[in-house]
Order: structure tokens, then C-alpha cells, then sequence
């Protein structure tokens, strides 16, 4: 499970969005986490969640219509309940490379099939400085054939 570094102005909307101290005292501001909304979770995560009746409560609830969208309980949900119970076991980085440039309604850039080539993929692999990137987001479905033009000689050689 990732936990991405949570950027202030970010999640002060994202916490208030059920509204004012909704959240408490189960999941204190200090302890309130985004994530991608992409993860994989462990055996034990899985059962930490399955398991959880405390702080879903809280994130089960609607979000205020002026809030509506600050809300996203798949980003947050998972990633506040595992750092609470077990902060070592998540990561900090996400397995997903988005490029959030020329971004639209809140949707990342979505590559067309024109811009698929050797040093898209090349920078799509690059680092964040730690940790590579497993996978890349978001490919309109004209992709496909160019992606498997050079799937042999580019993305299946490292």
C-alpha cells in the first residue's frame, strides 16, 4: 500500500469534505493519509481491512455536496487505516507513473497514439529519485498497436 507525501492544502479539503470534526476522534487530521487510488495489498493488509468496523464508519459517509469533489475514499480510506495500524508496511512512493500536465477534470494526461515512441517509454520508467515505476497511466486505446510495434525491441528489454 502506498502512501503518497500528503501535501497540506491537498488533504485539508479532502478531510472536512464529510464536514467539520466528522472525522474524529477515529482518524485525527495529523493521521489522515492520500493514496493512489491503484494499490495492492498484502494478506495482512487485506485482513486489517476485511476486519475494520472503526474508522470505515467515518469514511463510509457522504460527502457534502460543496465538498463533493475533495472525496475519494478509495485514496484515503485504505491508506489511513493501514498507516495507523501499521505505518512500517507502507510505502511511500506510488507503482504508477501519471503525468498530472495538461491534466483535464481531474484526469491525467491520457497519451495518444502519436506521442507512443522509445523515449516516451524511457521516461515513463525513470525514477522519482528512490523507487522506479511499475506501470504508467493513461493511454487512450489507439495506443495499443503502437505500444505493440514496439513492445519486442523497446518495453520487454530492460
Amino acid at each position: 500500500m502506498d502512501n503518497m507525501d500528503n501535501d497540506p492544502t491537498l488533504l485539508h479539503d479532502r478531510y472536512y469534505a464529510r464536514g467539520d470534526d466528522v472525522m474524529l476522534p477515529e482518524v485525527p487530521y495529523d493521521q489522515f493519509r492520500a493514496g493512489s487510488q491503484f494499490f495492492v495489498l498484502t494478506r495482512r493488509h487485506a485482513i486489517m481491512v476485511v476486519r475494520d468496523m472503526r474508522l470505515w464508519k467515518k469514511f463510509k459517509l457522504p460527502c457534502l455536496i460543496k465538498r463533493r469533489d475533495s472525496c475519494y475514499p478509495e485514496e484515503h480510506y485504505f491508506p489511513t487505516l493501514l498507516d495507523m495500524h501499521d505505518p512500517e508496511g507502507c510505502t511511500k512512493y506510488t507503482l504508477t507513473r501519471v503525468n498530472w500536465t495538461d491534466s483535464v477534470a481531474g484526469h491525467p494526461h491520457m497519451y495518444q497514439p502519436g506521442e507512443v515512441s522509445a523515449h516516451l517509454i524511457r521516461e515513463l520508467r525513470k525514477s522519482n529519485g528512490t523507487y522506479s515505476y511499475m506501470f504508467a497511466r493513461k493511454f487512450a486505446p489507439e495506443c495499443l498497436e503502437p505500444l505493440m510495434e514496439i513492445a519486442d525491441s523497446v518495453i520487454l528489454r530492460d
